[in-house]
């Protein structure tokens, strides 16, 4: 993708990127956990017109990915999980049927939680929004 302005960056690749959702670009959908993405501000680029190749590219502009990424992060809306205490998926179903409430934990710590498979952890219910969250804008 060439010469994008800031704000299409944010909203076709940033956003999704930290939410961790596919998104299309340049007629390619493209999954963050498959992708490494690199975001370089420099001087526009003509396709076609004598176009350098990467390594030109590399040269004459800075690499801001990680600030970019920082800063999406930062304004992403909060993601939290709902966790029950129960020894199984059933059983936590029926705590909540039955009016149990629940305990909030920042979606980071129970991805680490899952990740490093804790023992304690007997399941998840994932429960998925359609896509297109909803980014506070200034």
């Amino acid at each position: 993708m060439l010469n994008v302005d800031r704000e299409a960056l944010v909203r076709t690749v940033l956003e999704p990127w930290v939410a961790g959702l596919p998104f299309e670009l340049d007629e390619s959908e493209w999954e963050p956990r498959e992708s490494r993405l690199t975001i370089l501000e420099g001087p526009s680029v003509q396709a076609g017109e004598g176009e350098p190749g990467w390594e030109a590219m590399l040269r004459a502009a800075e690499d801001v990915t990680r600030a970019l990424l920082e800063e999406a992060e930062a304004s992403a809306p909060e993601q939290t999980a709902a966790v029950v205490e129960a020894d199984s998926v059933e059983a936590a179903l029926e705590a909540l049927r039955r009016g149990q409430s629940l305990r909030q934990l920042p979606w980071s710590k129970a991805v680490e939680k899952i990740e490093r498979r804790d023992p304690a952890v007997a399941g998840v219910i994932l429960v998925v929004k359609p896509p297109g969250l909803a980014w506070p804008r200034p």
